[in-house]
């Protein structure tokens, strides 16, 4: 029958065996003398050998007790190791995801369903909502600001982040509606060409090309009406007549209030919505079990 050793016993064994000495093992393991002493006879009991000898002016480890330290100190070094990890688990339960977004998700109540599956499985995880400035594509992530993001693609450097997208949308021309095309039910691109767009910050980079299409401008660059960071921006130089913008359909509402309104747009591929992090990242349980939960929310 195999002896039924605790990690207790190990643990003990181990002391006495490094510091052959039972008073300085005992005062190492913050126990009595006498209870390290009755804890190695019941172990050498279990284990039918000597592990030490013994006499009045030295302890020394037997053939036996030699054999086992090895053994002992791996079976103690990964029982630390699986507590560690524990503690790792439950930590990471315990912590704060801070999910970034440059304009609201939307989209039939994408983030609650989101925030409901993900708090279900981590109940413990405090979720924080961080708002960034157009001027930042990655919603925080390239900073460090955020663990997640919504964002629009493409990212700058986008070699350094994995995304699920979210939404694939068409691409709208949000006006004022006393612009003479807001009369029309639809136009194509090429009649906007020499109208002034509405315009990301320069350091939106890829992105703001993305809203300018400057992809179906044929090498012509877009006149800018102004730069804007920000919904409430998009919306006030839209009123003031500075320019026009791409929209996606799923932002729409943000802009199309009193005196502005959209129309669809020929010859312009759609928006990208997605769910994004660094990929250094990918493995964090966290960021893992959010995107997951994005992904089967979407999926439904």
């Amino acid at each position: 029958m195999t002896p039924d050793v605790h990690a207790r016993d190990l643990r003990y064994f181990a002391a006495v065996a490094e510091e052959l000495h039972f008073t300085r093992a005992a005062e190492r393991l913050y126990v009595s003398q006498p209870a390290l002493s009755k804890q190695i006879r019941s172990l050498e009991r279990q284990l039918a050998t000597e592990l030490f000898r013994r006499d009045r002016h030295r302890v020394s480890l037997t053939a036996a007790g030699e054999a086992l330290l090895p053994h002992a100190r791996r079976v103690l070094a990964a029982l630390a190791e699986g507590v560690a990890a524990v503690e790792a688990a439950k930590a990471a339960q315990r912590s704060t995801l801070v999910v970034g977004m440059s304009t609201s998700p939307g989209r039939g109540g994408l983030l609650p369903a989101v925030r409901s599956r993900f708090t279900a499985e981590h109940p413990g995880v405090t979720v924080r909502l961080r708002q960034m400035s157009w001027d930042d594509p990655t919603a925080g992530l390239a900073a460090g600001a955020t663990d997640i993001a919504f964002v629009w693609l493409p990212l700058p450097d986008e070699e350094r982040y994995a995304w699920t997208v979210v939404a694939e949308e068409p691409r709208l021309l949000a006006l004022p509606v006393t612009h003479p095309l807001a009369a029309r039910a639809e136009i194509g691109f090429a009649e906007l060409l020499d109208e002034p767009f509405l315009a990301l910050p320069a350091s939106a980079g890829v992105l703001r090309d993305h809203w300018l299409a400057v992809d179906a401008r044929a090498g012509r660059p877009p006149r800018i009406g102004a730069e804007i960071a920000g919904a409430e921006e998009t919306y006030e130089a839209l009123v003031a007549g500075l320019g026009v913008c791409l929209v996606a359909v799923g932002n729409a509402p943000l802009i199309s209030l009193g005196g502005v309104t959209t129309r669809p747009v020929r010859g312009i591929g759609p928006s990208r919505y997605a769910l994004a992090w660094r990929r250094e990242d990918g493995g964090r349980p966290l960021v893992r079990a959010y995107a997951e939960a994005c992904r089967e929310t979407v999926s439904r």
